[in-house]
């Protein structure tokens, strides 16, 4: 398949919500309110704030540029924008990790089906439930063995079908249909959230910023979650931006996602925090709060008013499995693009090909909560290995190298060239502290984040 022949997306509306889509995660839900939590509340979302837009918006449009520019995936992208350099290995990088990821997050998507299923049968808001009986039931399934492999496979399946399709009839439906509803859900639990008795304490964690808790691991931890709640740094901007039609407008579109992105993070925060102070526990609740904690505070509705907490809880944990289809279907189609790019196999044999590999990979990741426990990479479960290989390491080198890439190896008058769609946009004036951002910013603030993660952590 040549570029001439490749599928675009219909316009800018289409591709932002699907960008949006794969920046908005379970990263948003789950991981951010938490780091909020963990790290002093509003003062840390300043941090987060400045980060997104100084560090994530000059990463996503150097992705962007690259592909599309281009009109191919990561590999071919390099290649061609940078025949006979070594800058084509960022390909096979980048082609690697988001299948990576998407082989553990299929795990934690499929506990997310496995909840919403419970939700639909009114099981997760039990008012009798303690919150320790809470936990032991989420630690009882995922260290089974056969529960959270069906799920896995359904979750992996449902992204595969969406790839299959392609990129009209697969990930722009997909995607257009989702990322409205994903706000409107969140939006509805918010508005309960806040009705809560005691929710006021939430808000005001929120909203009032304590600085004397913004240590610099805590700012640290702000610039990490900015980079990486954007998907940025594995190739899947790069692939989608390289089915945007060559007149659309990427720095619309990049803020735009950005927006969207940063939107949905607030506001999952103000759905969540106001109720975890509601129910009377503390804000740090870690990574068990999806489903832990939250399903205990569903209980905890339900003593009031049970039916009410049952659509809230349903509302809950639909938006989960969305938003982790969204980032899902995005991770697999940056794989999938290679192979129909560079080996020119058809997509749905491509498809096939990385689901069976994402899946075996993915089930020896869920066998590591209970059979493979104690199966260790370096002091780690395979598990734990997948996710701090692609989120400490090549997330973040891959977001390095692209900047690089754009700042220093592009000439200016090409970058310039794409901003600006050939001179027809007026960003003139936009262009040079943008350029500066990501010739000298963005590289910078990596490094910093990198030495971080292996200094610190």
């Amino acid at each position: 398949m040549n570029a001439a022949k490749r599928e675009t997306f219909g316009g800018r509306r289409a591709a932002i919500m699907a960008m949006a889509g794969s920046a908005i995660g379970l990263g948003n839900i789950w991981r951010f309110p938490y780091m909020v939590g963990r790290n002093g509340g509003a003062a840390f979302i300043i941090v987060y704030l400045v980060a997104a837009l100084l560090l994530c918006v000059p990463i996503f449009l150097s992705e962007g540029i690259i592909g599309k520019r281009a009109q191919l995936s990561t590999y071919g992208a390099m290649d061609k924008l940078a025949p006979g350099t070594p800058w084509k290995w960022l390909g096979i990088l980048t082609f690697i990790a988001p299948l990576v990821i998407v082989s553990y997050y299929s795990v934690v998507g499929g506990w997310s089906i496995a909840y919403q299923v419970r939700a639909l049968s009114f099981a997760v808001s039990d008012a009798a439930m303690t919150r320790a009986e809470h936990s032991a039931r989420f630690g009882a399934f995922i260290t089974s063995t056969w529960t959270p492999l069906i799920w896995h496979t359904v979750f992996l399946g449902v992204t595969a079908l969406v790839v299959k399709f392609g990129i009209r009839k697969g990930i722009e439906q997909f995607t257009k249909t989702t990322t409205p509803l994903l706000f409107f859900l969140v939006l509805a639990i918010m508005t309960y959230s806040l009705t809560l008795p005691g929710s006021k304490a939430g808000i005001d964690y929120l909203l009032k910023p304590d600085f004397s808790k913004l240590t610099g691991e805590a700012m640290l931890s702000a610039m990490g979650q900015a980079f990486f709640s954007l998907s940025i740094g594995v190739g899947c901007i790069l692939t989608y931006a390289s089915y945007m039609k060559r007149g659309e407008n990427l720095l619309a579109t990049g803020v735009g996602t950005a927006i969207f992105d940063l939107l949905f993070a607030l506001l999952a925060g103000f759905a969540i925090m106001p109720a975890v102070f509601a129910a009377g526990i503390e804000p740090d609740a870690g990574p068990g709060l999806i489903f832990e904690t939250l399903p205990f505070i569903f209980s905890s509705m339900g003593q009031i008013h049970p039916v009410i907490s049952h659509v809230i809880s349903i509302l809950f944990f639909t938006t989960i499995v969305f938003a982790a289809l969204t980032s899902s279907v995005s991770m697999l189609e940056a794989g999938v693009a290679f192979l129909v790019d560079q080996k020119k196999i058809s997509r749905s044999r491509a498809t096939l090909i990385l689901f069976l590999g994402c899946w075996a990979l993915g089930v020896l990741c869920s066998l590591s909560f209970g059979p493979l426990k104690d199966f260790h990479i370096l002091g780690n479960t395979l598990f734990d290995f997948c996710d701090k290989f692609s989120s400490n390491f090549v997330m973040t080198l891959g977001g390095l190298l692209f900047v690089l890439f754009v700042g220093w190896k592009m000439k200016k008058e090409d970058v310039y060239d794409e901003l600006t769609c050939g001179g027809r946009l007026r960003y003139g004036k936009v262009f040079k502290p943008v350029y500066f951002l990501i010739r000298w910013v963005a590289p910078i603030t990596i490094v910093v984040i990198f030495l971080s993660n292996i200094l610190i952590r």
